[in-house]
């Protein structure tokens, strides 16, 4: 009877999830796109749609300062009167901003479709919709030279972030209708279809009618001052199908649930920019891409934890390799906060920090003591083996330190004197992780120089890291698509020639059965086949 140990069920178990969770996104995707027909045999219980008469049609565009009020609240922004729900067009507008919209108000569109001829308002086959032009965020911090801006420190007060919403301007309205002739089973009628629909006193539903809410990044808004009195609208018209409606919704839905998770509006802009900036095509590969990133930072993290939860020596292990990564890590988070980065990114980025720290305590056998009510720190003995690895070590740090301090001295007093910052710490923990993301794939060398001298590998976690391998280069894949630093961008592919290297040993080195593995253990071939021993220091 096989027996399997608790890690391999664990794996068993999130590979199982895993394609659980493949399989049923394949099909809620299917279900968006293709909604099932009203096939009863009584009409009665189906809803059919109006278009399907073929109605003459007028678009309206309404501007005011609320989202209700009656018809003399609004003002007339464009007027479409032969409007045909198949074709596609655009138009470009100078809007004159009320006087309250200028002092931080409001401002929103109203657009209606409506029979032609008759007038939108009070109209039984009318639909309409309400979207804000206008949106409350905090103004972006601005950068200065902190060396040739005068008086630096007034400066840097003025160029921290404002913490007060204030108004900005929307610079396109999206305008949708649904142009198929689906018909709905008038009970079960899906949720982010029936938001949208109108029915028409035949018993039809008035056309589908969407206003783009995710269509506008962060970065495409415009603060609007005292001094802006007009300012450029571009509308556009296209058509849509039923499938891009739900899938338009339910994206809408969940930021709108990433909002109560206490995510905040640069969170959710990065998300909607996955959607918006990427084709069809890339976005369907990220979003399965996404799915094994999950999978790989699963076992990866999994895996990590176990190896150095079991490991009580570090013979062929860099110490000052585990000490860098875990500092580098920590500068890392900290830039990546300075710089509002999204949860997406920074919150990973938060559990590896931990870990690295975590495994500092490994490496050098600390163990935290009480001696009454005072606590105390005490390191664990280190053997010959560990000495001989500890001075391979330190010759390549040697080496390094040569190269590596005056580099990242000069980069600090370059960025100091030609680079715009938003205030010190900001360029301190700027300077930092430019040293870590340049420079910092030389404090891997140390590893390989161990390696080198030991002629092995068989001491290094390689199930964890080859997960890790795996991760490095789909983060390649979205460091096209999620919004990050450019510097944290470049450093996903400085990581890929680091991996080529280490799997270049892994080749050039053998395994060595007798040779101590990353769970401790030895495997000798014996007179009755494969024999493992667990090996003793």
């Amino acid at each position: 009877m096989m027996k399997f140990s608790i890690g391999t069920v664990i794996n068993y178990i999130v590979l199982g999830l895993f394609v659980a969770y493949i399989l049923h996104s394949v099909y809620t995707l299917y279900d968006l796109f293709f909604p099932a027909q009203c096939k009863h045999a009584n009409k009665q219980k189906c809803i059919g749609p109006y278009l399907a008469t073929n109605p003459k049609l007028e678009l309206h565009v309404y501007t005011s300062l609320g989202s209700g009020g009656s018809k003399k609240d609004k003002k007339l922004l464009w007027k479409v009167d032969n409007f045909t729900v198949e074709s596609s067009f655009e138009r470009d507008f100078n809007v004159t901003l009320p006087s309250k919209t200028i002092n931080n108000g409001t401002l929103y569109a109203h657009v209606f479709v409506s029979p032609k001829g008759k007038s939108p308002f009070g109209n039984q086959l009318t639909t309409v919709q309400v979207s804000r032009l206008t949106v409350y965020t905090i103004p972006q911090a601005k950068y200065i030279n902190l060396i040739n801006s005068g008086d630096s420190e007034d400066q840097t007060k003025k160029s921290k972030v404002i913490e007060k919403p204030v108004s900005h301007w929307k610079p396109s309205l999206s305008i949708g209708v649904v142009t198929d002739l689906q018909t709905f089973d008038r009970y079960a009628i899906p949720k982010d279809v029936y938001n949208y629909m109108r029915i028409s006193p035949d018993g039809s539903y008035l056309p589908l009618l969407y206003i783009d809410e995710i269509s506008y990044r962060l970065k495409d808004l415009q603060e609007i001052t005292s001094n802006i009195t007009e300012i450029p609208l571009h509308v556009e018209y296209k058509p849509m199908s039923i499938g891009k409606l739900r899938l338009l919704s339910t994206m809408q839905e969940s930021i709108n649930a990433l909002k109560t998770l206490g995510f905040n509006e640069k969170d959710t802009d990065d998300v909607k920019g996955i959607f918006i900036d990427t084709s069809f095509y890339l976005l369907a590969l990220t979003f399965f891409v996404s799915a094994f990133h999950l999978l790989f930072d699963v076992l990866a993290f999994k895996n990590d934890i176990s190896f150095w939860k079991g490991r009580d020596s570090m013979i062929g292990l860099s110490t000052r390799a585990v000490v860098w990564r875990s500092v580098s890590q920590s500068i890392i988070f900290l830039y990546l906060m300075d710089e509002q980065t999204s949860l997406l990114v920074l919150i990973p980025a938060g559990i590896s920090t931990l870990i690295e720290i975590w495994k500092v305590t490994k490496a050098f056998k600390i163990h935290f003591v009480w001696s009454g009510w005072r606590p105390g720190i005490e390191f664990g003995a280190v053997s010959e083996s560990e000495k001989e690895t500890e001075q391979y070590d330190s010759t390549a740090m040697n080496y390094l330190s040569y190269v590596l301090y005056p580099l990242c001295i000069g980069g600090a007093v370059y960025s100091l004197v030609y680079v715009s910052h938003k205030s010190w710490y900001s360029w301190i923990i700027g300077s930092l992780v430019n040293g870590v993301y340049a420079f910092g794939f030389l404090f891997m060398l140390p590893q390989l120089f161990v390696n080198y001298k030991l002629k092995s590998v068989a001491h290094l976690p390689w199930r964890a890291f080859m997960y890790k391998a795996f991760n490095t280069f789909i983060d390649d894949v979205f460091a096209f698509i999620i919004t990050m630093p450019t510097a944290h961008r470049i450093a996903c592919f400085r990581d890929d020639i680091v991996f080529v290297v280490y799997l270049y040993q892994r080749w050039l080195y053998p395994v060595d059965k007798k040779r101590v593995n990353e769970y401790g253990m030895s495997y000798d071939e014996g007179s009755d086949g494969k024999q493992t021993k667990q090996h003793q220091d």
